[in-house]
């Protein structure tokens, strides 16, 4: 018997890579509902080898699923996701709407399992559980094997995100503007601040009184609330023309000594990493090699002679995947797989 799926933003780009996910990962699916506002209702999506149409969010039944993949938004997660939890199903959110709530995990199965097994004993509990942003998810998945072994203190992390991390809008422009620089037209910003095309941009999601932005500050307060609190962490986010695929520059400060060797069989064996470190031409992963794939990358691992106990890494994954869609998905199989849910009648 396997389980009733539905996914909420089916036509968006995250919510058609989570029907994808759902299919190549074969999940235990009975049946799949894709949902999406009035608007889009009867709009086809794929879900394998077959075609589902969207039903309207506001007339469906949610309390006859048992996972609600959640990809409309903040604004729609926060309306709606209270009232779907209520009901029975367990709503797996892509949105910040629910990230920084006390009452409610921030997960990523490779690194904070044991917080969903807490979380699911609960007598009282709302039934959301939040993804993170997709910066942080993969940052995690490196540090996590190396803070296990060595107690990390400080990281100094620069992102080079790319531009479906804005969404199709931010898709749309980088490739307008591609264009229109061959033909003479004016490269004009609308999602971005600045010309996105042959250029880089050190500005995502608003600016705060500190003068981080919100996505720096995202980094920071995910990350101690995925991994360890003691954790000091300071992000600088980039936006680069680049159309899938998120970069790092990780630079991390240990309690006790760790050589690169070390660090690099560690992250060899640790769930999730894929190590491609080879000290030569092309011995590294960039973002164009890790679009569809599961994993997240790091390649070049070296000590940093500047600090004690200092190792870099540069880290690499698909955004739409293990940044967004995947991790929602593996959610959901780690609750079934440690047992944790009780099935829609």
């Amino acid at each position: 018997m396997g389980y009733k799926v539905a996914v909420v933003g089916a036509t968006g780009n995250v919510g058609r890579e989570m029907l994808n996910i759902l299919a190549e990962r074969e999940f235990p699916v009975d049946e799949c509902f894709a949902i999406a506002s009035r608007k889009s209702m009867g709009v086809e999506v794929s879900f394998g080898d077959k075609i589902l149409k969207c039903k309207d969010l506001e007339q469906f039944d949610f309390s006859t699923v048992d996972f609600v993949l959640m990809s409309a938004g903040s604004a729609v997660s926060k309306e709606w996701s209270p009232k779907i939890g209520a009901l029975g199903p367990i709503v797996i959110d892509n949105s910040s709407c629910w990230r920084y709530d006390a009452e409610v995990p921030l997960i990523v199965p490779e690194v904070n399992a044991h917080a969903l097994v807490e979380y699911m004993a609960r007598n009282k509990r709302r039934n959301i559980i939040a993804n993170p942003n997709c910066s942080t998810a993969q940052l995690v998945v490196a540090l996590k094997p190396l803070h296990d072994v060595a107690r990390i203190k400080r990281v100094v992390v620069s992102t080079y995100q790319s531009v479906s991390g804005a969404g199709k809008e931010g898709l749309d422009e980088l490739w307008n503007q591609t264009k229109g620089i061959f033909v003479t037209d004016s490269p004009t910003p609308k999602k971005f601040t600045k010309q996105i095309a042959f250029n880089v941009i050190p500005h995502i999601d608003a600016f705060l009184d500190s003068g981080e932005t919100k996505e720096e500050w995202k980094m920071v307060v995910e990350t101690k609330k995925i991994l360890d609190p003691k954790i000091k962490l300071t992000a600088t986010c980039v936006r680069v023309p680049v159309f899938v695929g998120h970069s790092e520059s990780v630079n991390i400060e240990f309690e006790t000594p760790l050589s690169a060797e070390e660090a690099r069989e560690i992250l060899r064996e640790a769930p999730g990493c894929m190590v491609i470190d080879k000290r030569e031409d092309g011995g590294y992963v960039t973002p164009v090699e890790c679009v569809g794939d599961f994993a997240t990358f790091i390649s070049r691992i070296r000590e940093d002679s500047t600090i004690e106990n200092g190792i870099s890494l540069w880290v690499v994954s698909d955004n739409l995947r293990k940044g967004a869609a995947l991790n929602t998905v593996q959610i959901a199989e780690c609750l079934i797989n440690r047992g944790l849910l009780k099935k829609a009648a």
